[in-house]
């Protein structure tokens, strides 16, 4: 996939009316993390999806309200989630194309995340700490989007802790081959694993894809929240799994890559991530000469002196050569 490839997937049909480019529902946030779901919300509308709710805890969903006028939000009345309020929202999410689950939710909402899980049959991002509690087998519809440290979590979760030694001992490649062998379960049941890292690895049942953009300074907070809000916009939109998290892992490197070049350091932040998407959707054009140009300059330049000095040399020697002959006939 490249950027092209990702521009298409964010254009729309000029008849196109309000809902049918994805409405998404985000579910998480906590007091201590009220950033990540706005994060999220704001990255799925950075790709073309149309609306975005965010539900959270009462006082975290009016902080959303604060801060960004674009994302609508569904006031939880309790202060964590909890498995009191998990059958309302199975029941709420079926008004959504695709439900993302997990961006700051914390520890505390454990049995809301595994019920929630198990009863809701929608298209579904999970992310964080709604992976922590779960097993592999609990899943269906689903892109998970660990890091390594969750991913060791759910595989000891799931009676696969003997895979461990192996995988901290891979490279990507290997790495893709002995979990796409050993979570053949979870993979047939429509769900997709992304696992983030120097280089991320997407796992579908009969595919594998590696994606080498990003950096080292996507290692700051917030960035996996708005990696998996990439993924639910796309998804909402697509309905299609493995090609949204193919998709949402490109592009979020690619921009990261265009920071770090930009600001010449690792002094970017996970919001600068969203504020420059809105640069894929102009011209092609301007993308490549940004790159073309400074290399056109650096040939130019060498060439044109080496030719002038050439010139210069051959035609003093032939003056000289003449004057001398005429003086010594007469």
């Amino acid at each position: 996939m490249n950027i092209n490839q990702i521009k298409k997937l964010m254009d729309r049909k000029k008849n196109s009316r309000k809902g049918e480019n994805g409405s998404v529902l985000i579910i998480g946030g906590s007091e201590e993390y009220v950033g990540a779901i706005a994060l999220a919300g704001l990255g799925a509308l950075r790709v073309g999806c149309d609306t975005v709710t965010i539900a959270a805890p009462e006082k975290v969903a009016w902080a959303v309200n604060q801060y960004t006028p674009d994302l609508i939000t569904h006031k939880v009345k309790s202060k964590n989630f909890n498995i009191k309020n998990a059958k309302e929202m199975v029941k709420y999410s079926e008004f959504f194309d695709a439900i993302c689950i997990g961006n700051g939710i914390t520890r505390k909402a454990d049995k809301f995340c595994q019920y929630f899980l198990k009863k809701s049959e929608k298209l579904k991002v999970v992310d964080a700490d709604a992976l922590k509690s779960m097993s592999f087998k609990d899943f269906s519809n689903s892109v998970l989007t660990p890091h390594e440290t969750e991913l060791e979590m759910m595989l000891v979760n799931s009676g696969k802790e003997f895979l461990l030694p192996k995988l901290r001992n891979s490279n990507a490649k290997e790495k893709a081959e002995i979990l796409q062998g050993n979570l053949r379960y979870f993979l047939q049941n429509n769900n997709v694993l992304v696992v983030k890292g120097a280089t991320d690895i997407i796992i579908s049942k009969n595919k594998v894809a590696y994606n080498r953009t990003g950096n080292q300074g996507m290692t700051k907070a917030g960035t996996g929240d708005v990696l998996a809000g990439l993924i639910i916009g796309f998804l909402g939109k697509t309905k299609d799994l493995y090609k949204s998290a193919v998709a949402g892992t490109y592009i979020c490197g690619w921009v990261g890559d265009q920071l770090l070049k930009k600001k010449k350091g690792y002094s970017f932040i996970a919001s600068d991530i969203i504020e420059d998407l809105e640069k894929i959707s102009k011209n092609k054009i301007v993308i490549k000469t940004q790159v073309e140009k400074p290399a056109k300059k650096k040939v130019v330049k060498k060439k044109a002196p080496a030719k002038k000095k050439v010139i210069k040399k051959k035609t003093i020697k032939k003056k000289v050569a003449k004057k001398k002959t005429v003086k010594k006939k007469k």
